[in-house]
């Protein structure tokens, strides 16, 4: 099975620096690989083996305008023109949509590592290239900390799988694929159980056990509200420093108090991602803990909920595909049976009792009633109740 472990680095003021123009060589590279396919299309020839490109690249090298592009690993600009040929086939095989030029500004700094050369220890990781240098006291600088100790398994028998560095606009991150054996666990298994995701709590179980939406809480609403604070505060600033053109336009100038309050609000809106993220990843762990034969959902239709005006910012803090995303690969680790229920299974209209299915049931009503038997119960709960009977079906 394959783990992935992300870690953040500690660079130095050198190492931040190499670590960009890493991710500028990629994007250059990336960029190079969509004109070179995009010139052949409109020429009328077919699509382009990324190997082909590979090999116009390393003659590229070769001329005096691109030989700045000797200074670094030949393993990041090879993995960029494989990730452009990989974007023109998702397109054509309709898994995605037309892939774009990167954006210096836009788009997310990453570069690729391989995996034979990429070394790992307990504090430090070993990055390729970012000295020419071959002084022992300069190589230095290809040994970049880790923040956590111990983090990343390591060992000879270990084997890596698609290691990148990115920086998501605070701090630069490590992601690195493990191959790992599932160790044979005796405990024995519980009843299985269904979960039922809402608005009002985060998630109901069949057990009777619920876990609060931490949206209301005291800390997330205030962080909220210093987050409009913060976006109302930098708007004016932009407004402030409009400049108008010759043609009858305008543009914004970037002040240092701009950028100032940018890196406050970007740090403000990771906290309050950070703490929905980490709330999901206490709820799931704990019910894998649990060890029950199997786990239930339902496969929410998230889109199309979202088109309500009056709940779509509530759903969208909820987090529900990230929830599904962590249950099912936290299934897979704990050897528990991860059931996804049909789209259109109707868990909320059925009476968990009597299993009659009511016509209409509106959002508004928070408590189940059953039409045939009377039988009163939380919606919620009557929900979760249905799923893990759904599930019991299927095993």
């Amino acid at each position: 099975m394959i783990k992935t472990y992300k870690v953040m680095l500690l660079p130095n003021n050198k190492q931040t620096t190499k670590l960009f123009e890493c991710a500028g060589v990629a994007r250059w590279a990336y960029n190079w690989a969509l004109e070179q396919q995009q010139t052949n299309y409109k020429n009328g020839g077919k699509f382009l083996d990324d190997k082909v490109l590979r090999k116009r690249l390393t003659r590229l090298k070769h001329k005096e305008q691109y030989k700045w592009l000797n200074n670094y690993s030949n393993n990041i600009t090879k993995q960029a023109v494989k990730d452009a040929c990989n974007a023109y086939k998702n397109f054509f095989k309709g898994m995605a949509k037309f892939p774009k030029f990167k954006s210096r500004k836009r788009n997310k700094p990453s570069f690729y590592q391989d995996t034979a050369k990429i070394v790992i220890s307990d504090t430090y990781v070993k990055l390729e290239k970012l000295t020419t240098s071959k002084k022992k006291n300069k190589q230095k600088l290809n040994w970049v900390k880790l923040a956590e100790q111990g983090r990343i398994p390591t060992g000879k028998n270990i084997k890596y799988l698609n290691p990148r560095i990115t920086f998501d606009g605070l701090n630069w991150w490590l992601s690195i694929g493990v191959k790992e054996k599932l160790e044979q666990d005796s405990a024995q298994y519980s009843q299985g159980i269904g979960i039922d995701l809402g608005v009002k709590d985060l998630a109901v179980v069949s057990t009777g056990q619920k876990f609060k939406n931490i949206n209301k809480s005291k800390k997330v609403r205030k962080l909220e509200k210093k987050l409009k604070r913060l976006q109302r505060k930098l708007s004016k600033k932009y407004e402030l420093n409009k400049i108008h053109t010759q043609g009858g336009e305008y543009r914004y100038r970037k002040t240092k108090n701009i950028k100032k309050l940018e890196l406050l609000v970007l740090k403000t809106y990771r906290r309050l991602k950070n703490i929905r993220r980490n709330y999901i990843h206490q709820i799931t762990t704990s019910l894998a803990r649990t060890k029950p034969e199997y786990v239930v959902m339902e496969d929410l239709n998230t889109c199309g909920m979202l088109k309500n005006r009056k709940l779509s910012k509530a759903i969208q803090e909820q987090v529900f595909h990230e929830f599904k995303r962590q249950m099912e690969y936290k299934c897979a680790w704990n050897k528990i049976q991860f059931i996804l229920a049909d789209r259109y299974y109707p868990s909320s209209k059925t009476c968990s009792r009597c299993y009659s299915i009511k016509d209409k049931l509106s959002l508004a009503e928070r408590t189940f009633i059953c039409d045939e038997c009377g039988y009163k119960i939380d919606r919620d709960l009557n929900a979760s109740i249905n799923l893990q009977r759904y599930g019991k079906s299927m095993v």
